[in-house]
């Protein structure tokens, strides 16, 4: 059995939403019909020629990536550079590219708390906060004897939710009037007549991008012709996302550390900046790329920075401003993506009961040889 691949789409999205992603960036669907049946997936970091040939080799339906194949505009498609030579494969082999950048690296269980959870980090914030997600108040009048119903149906759809608490709802009682006009249908009352009947307010709370959904739920189970309902905005509640994170790691030294990041990330060679006996017990980390992330680290009393693709002169701030680095590179960090990213895939198609072949390409490599 297969899935489209907009289906497949969709459940990254929701793993990485598209509003998490920088403003810069290019994410998405990139290449592609996203009708196309899909059986069989390939995760990689990058939609390189030699993963592409990978792909193809195994008749692949869809590859996934971290990183966009498509990411500066271009003005031409000219089969004798790399990316028209991709592309053109790709068209021809219909196989659709989606990536997940910008906005996997903010998500919420995404790429920096995956670091966070390898490298033993607790206690974990964000490093640098670049979205955040409001929150509404829905209020409801419903009559007596159906306030559980409707309430369930609206905590079964994403409402109630504040902090580690669920089906946060208040209730009051009062008095609702009304008078069903000619051509109404009315549930309680005579056409004509006023009528002034016991009613319950259900107040509870939503993120700003499920309110469409828990409206819809709430009006199909609730018994009145016509819904009074109200929406307000909440000023003192919303969700944060963003780069980085920064939480603690059991005392240590750095270069201690250093080893550790080592051997929990599979890597032959780091390069380190600081005093190797330096304690070290706040850790920020950005996979990636994160040299201007220095001073942000810095600020919120960091120890050190691990992360990638760190260059003379962040090193040199990273010096003055008491940090140590320890720079995994950009492909050391963040290869890890890639089986997280399968396995994800893999769960969902199973909670749809699909079986859905998801592999991860094996020719993807570190393009640095260190000599």
């Amino acid at each position: 059995m297969s899935l489209k691949c907009q289906t497949i789409a969709g459940m990254i999205d929701k793993l990485a939403p598209h509003k998490c992603a920088e403003e810069w960036d290019n994410i998405g669907l990139l290449v592609g019909n996203p009708r196309k049946d899909v059986s069989s997936v390939m995760v990689a970091l990058d939609a390189t020629r030699e993963v592409v040939l990978e792909a193809i080799s195994k008749k692949v339906d869809m590859i996934v990536t971290h990183h966009p194949i498509i990411f500066k505009p271009f003005k031409n498609l000219r089969t004798d550079n790399p990316l028209g030579e991709v592309l053109t494969m790709l068209i021809r082999e219909d196989i659709p590219v989606y990536s997940a950048h910008t906005n996997f690296d903010a998500a919420k269980g995404g790429m920096n708390d995956i670091l966070c959870n390898i490298l033993g980090i607790y206690d974990e914030e964000i490093l640098q906060v670049t979205y955040k997600e409001g929150y509404k108040k829905i209020v409801v009048y419903v009559p007596i004897g159906y306030e559980e119903i409707v309430k369930t149906a609206m905590c079964n759809a994403g409402a109630g939710y504040i902090g580690n608490y669920s089906d946060c709802t208040f209730q009051t009682m009062g008095i609702g009037s009304f008078k069903p006009l000619e051509g109404t249908n009315p549930f309680i009352g005579e056409i004509g007549k006023v009528e002034n009947t016991q009613e319950v307010r259900i107040e509870t709370i939503a993120p700003d991008k499920l309110v469409n959904r828990i409206i819809s739920a709430m009006l199909k189970v609730h018994p009145y012709e016509e819904v009074a309902y109200d929406i307000y905005p909440v000023e003192t509640l919303y969700d944060e996302y963003g780069i980085g994170r920064v939480g603690l790691i059991k005392d240590t030294t750095l270069g201690n550390l250093a080893n550790d990041v080592k051997a929990k990330l599979g890597l032959k060679n780091i390069r380190i900046v600081g005093d190797l006996n330096k304690a070290v017990k706040k850790v920020a980390v950005c996979g990636g790329s994160g040299g201007s992330f220095v001073s942000i680290s810095a600020f919120k009393g960091a120890d050190v920075l691990i992360t990638g693709d760190v260059g003379y002169h962040d090193a040199v701030d990273a010096i003055h401003l008491g940090l140590a680095i320890i720079d995994a590179g950009h492909f050391g960090t963040e290869k890890i993506s890639v089986n997280f990213i399968a396995e994800y895939i893999r769960d969902e198609a199973q909670k749809m009961n699909v079986d859905l072949d998801v592999i991860t390409s094996e020719v993807q490599a570190d393009p640095f040889i260190i000599m």
